[in-house]
């Protein structure tokens, strides 16, 4: 299963509205549950099965909870049971689709 989420603040004690603190916090709790992940502008994925991934999320918003009284949450979950390593596999096969595409052009 594929966890994509985003945490944040909804509100910023600092003076630009930046969040990076609280969410570095929140990524750290990703980085140190050993689920492979990948962390990009808008949002974090984890793979892993539903109560290992769960604990992630609740893990990275108690973070960022932590420093705000107010959390921001979304996530949106690729459940295929029987199917693992589709953090690298779903891209590798959209590059595949893409350069058949190409040379059919």
């Amino acid at each position: 299963m594929l966890f994509a989420f985003s945490v944040a603040p909804a509100v910023s004690d600092d003076t630009t509205g930046s969040v990076s603190t609280a969410v570095a916090a929140a990524i750290s709790v990703v980085r140190e549950s050993g689920l492979p992940h990948r962390t990009d502008a808008m949002f974090t994925t984890i793979e892993g099965g539903w109560d290992e991934c769960l604990a992630v999320i609740k893990g990275a918003v108690d973070a960022v909870a932590a420093v705000s009284p107010r959390v921001s949450l979304v996530v949106k979950a690729d459940i295929r049971p029987g199917f693992t390593g589709e953090l690298d596999g779903k891209l590798d096969r959209l590059e595949q689709a893409l350069a058949a595409r190409a040379s059919r052009d």
